[in-house]
């Protein structure tokens, strides 16, 4: 089960959000074995960001956390494809994503 969760300085409208989670629910199959079908997408716009002391620059900071493990080449695709994906939908052209793995999983009562 991934859990994409985006931060940022942006407001986002609900179209944006949707086009944004479509989009990502196609680019985590750049990981091998995820899908939409179990992808989680979170959304945090209008939230304050500095980087080097200023706020002024349209940034995300975007936390990816996986089930399991990541390859650096499909960490390497997909941060491409995210980096893409809030260019071309949010106007943002600094991003900035941190991969986390997890060796356990909570979900509904139950471990994987």
């Amino acid at each position: 089960m991934p859990f994409i969760n985006i931060n940022t300085n942006v407001s986002i409208s609900k179209p944006q959000e949707v086009a944004v989670k479509t989009k990502l629910g196609k680019a985590i199959e750049l990981i091998p074995g995820k899908s939409e079908n179990w992808l989680m997408v979170g959304f945090e716009g209008e939230h304050p960001l500095y980087f080097r002391g200023s706020d002024k620059e349209r940034i995300a900071f975007v936390e990816v956390s996986v089930y399991g493990r990541v390859s650096r080449p499909a960490a390497d695709q997909l941060t491409a494809a995210i980096t893409e994906i809030l260019e071309q939908e949010l106007g943002i052209q600094q991003s900035y994503i941190k991969y986390e793995e997890a060796e356990i999983w909570g979900w509904n009562g139950s471990n994987f």
